[in-house]
């Protein structure tokens, strides 16, 4: 039987946790292991000696500390959690700072059971949910945090290069990443797992967000 997958819920509604926590255990594959009535009782039941669940369903609207200011908290904490927010309606920007400070993806709190659950099963495997839609905002983003010199002083030459096709508009794959680069698809690989080490990522999602966070490469410079 395959392993199920732990969830945490933060969510000032006692219904919409009691709703959601019903829901995922007749989907069947997952387990919810975590409920918080606020952003503020989440952090303050944090130790970074914990073991986590494999993603936390966030509210955004909640009072005290919204998920925004739950992302940033958590951040400083354990970097390593995972987060998908639930909401209404919001705007890009303020999804742009989501993403910034941690957050793997969206959902509308109007959505099915299976978009629920291919998005948590999207962070789970991947680290990120909807990877175009965050593509797409962060290419639109004007004002980003300053890379420091010894982050970029970290990566060699082409791990830079690699990076900066990564995150290209063009959407390259691998293979046409190694054609830009004269490079054979086994050294791109080699430099892709370097570049995953370097930075603690696990996806091409991960690499473009990080270049994101740190105005590392074109078009985030």
């Amino acid at each position: 039987m395959a392993k199920k997958i732990n969830i945490g819920i933060i969510d000032d509604h006692d219904i919409v946790r009691k709703g959601l926590s019903q829901l995922l255990q007749n989907m069947g594959d997952y387990v919810v292991t975590e409920e918080h009535s606020s952003g503020v009782s989440f952090i303050n039941n944090l130790p970074d000696n914990k073991e986590l669940p494999d993603v936390y369903l966030l509210d955004y609207s909640m009072p005290m500390m919204n998920g925004l200011e739950v992302l940033q908290e958590a951040k400083e904490i354990n970097p390593n959690i995972k987060f998908l927010m639930l909401t209404q309606n919001i705007e890009d920007k303020i999804k742009v700072e989501a993403y910034d400070k941690g957050a793997r993806g969206f959902l509308s709190k109007t959505c099915q059971a299976p978009e629920l659950g291919q998005s948590i099963t999207n962070v789970v495997t991947t680290g990120y949910d909807n990877f175009e839609e965050i593509l797409r905002l962060l290419r639109n983003k004007n004002t980003i945090e300053q890379l420091t010199k010894e982050e970029k002083a970290n990566l060699t030459a082409r791990e830079l290069q690699l990076l900066e096709l990564v995150c290209d508009e063009k959407e390259y794959t691998y293979q046409e990443i190694a054609d830009q680069m004269n490079l054979s698809i086994k050294s791109v690989d080699a430099c892709r797992s370097q570049l995953f080490q370097k930075l603690d990522v696990k996806s091409k999602v991960g690499l473009v967000l990080y270049s994101f966070a740190h105005k590392l490469t074109k078009p985030f410079v």
